[in-house]
């Protein structure tokens, strides 16, 4: 058995939502790396251009998707784009999510004044923002009768967190999406399509930096909080994900399907004491 050739993702084409931000791009230059061509899929079009810019100047294969998972419109777009270029996709990773001020229950804001707007929105961003790609990228997944389709979750979706209840929700929402599509996928299209998420522990990304941190760099409350809980004693690298990622994506995890791998120093396993 060929070890490196069972992780290669030689001749795979890739999308990577949310591929303009830390986690997302980390992915798409990781999933470069082992061989894959790679479609840098987000909202900022300048920046999708700066990440694909990256890969192939490290002789990778990538191009830059200008488009927002809430809209099919511009979905729809991207995929045409990468058809036509590559005639074929095969890894998705769903990573553009977030949070929302507005569904997070701190200072001022309690749970009675949070707002259904607001509510709506951050589980549009984590959950629809998972579905609609899932749809329009696995649509042609389905008629290969192959390809594999790795979902964003989170630590909150298994252990409530206090404050951040949209996004918790959201999350938890699509620890179940994982596991249903799995099953819809195999069942009526084939054990060629597999459908798995990553629960990353604690990263520093752009949305957290100040939440986690004080302009000195050192731990806020929250972020010591945090720290205390997770064995392992640190925060995670972004491209501590990356290995997990290309396992999923790969013919190593050819028989691996409907789980969610957490990321996390230990803090899912720390009951505290």
């Amino acid at each position: 058995m060929n070890i490196s050739q069972l992780f290669s993702l030689a001749g795979k084409v890739a999308i990577v939502t949310g591929g303009t931000g830390v986690l997302g791009g980390t992915m798409a230059r990781g999933l470069a790396a082992a061989g894959a061509t790679v479609g840098v899929l987000g909202r900022r079009a300048e920046v999708a251009g700066q990440v694909a810019g990256e890969i192939k100047a490290r002789g990778g294969q990538a191009l830059a998707l200008p488009a927002d998972v809430l809209d099919r419109i511009s979905l729809l777009a991207a995929r045409d784009r990468v058809m036509g270029e590559c005639g074929r996709i095969d890894i998705l990773i769903n990573a553009a999510g977030g949070n929302v001020p507005g569904a997070t229950i701190f200072g001022d804001l309690t749970f009675f004044t949070m707002t259904q707007a607001a509510f709506e929105q951050v589980i549009a961003l984590n959950l629809t923002g998972t579905l609609l790609p899932c749809q329009l990228f696995g649509q042609v997944m389905a008629e290969q009768r192959s390809g594999v389709i790795i979902n964003i979750s989170s630590m909150t979706a298994q252990k409530p967190l206090t404050r951040v209840l949209g996004y918790g929700n959201a999350k938890a929402a699509v620890d179940n999406f994982t596991r249903w599509l799995a099953v819809e996928l195999a069942q009526k299209y084939g054990p060629g399509l597999r459908v798995n998420a990553i629960a990353p522990g604690f990263f520093i990304g752009e949305q957290n930096r100040d939440f986690l941190l004080k302009e000195d760099g050192t731990y806020s409350s929250r972020g010591q909080q945090i720290i205390d809980h997770t064995p392992m004693g640190r925060f995670g690298e972004p491209d501590e994900l990356v290995g997990t990622a290309v396992w999923l994506a790969s013919d190593a995890a050819k028989f691996v399907t409907g789980i969610v791998v957490p990321v996390d120093g230990g803090f899912a396993a720390y009951s505290g004491v």
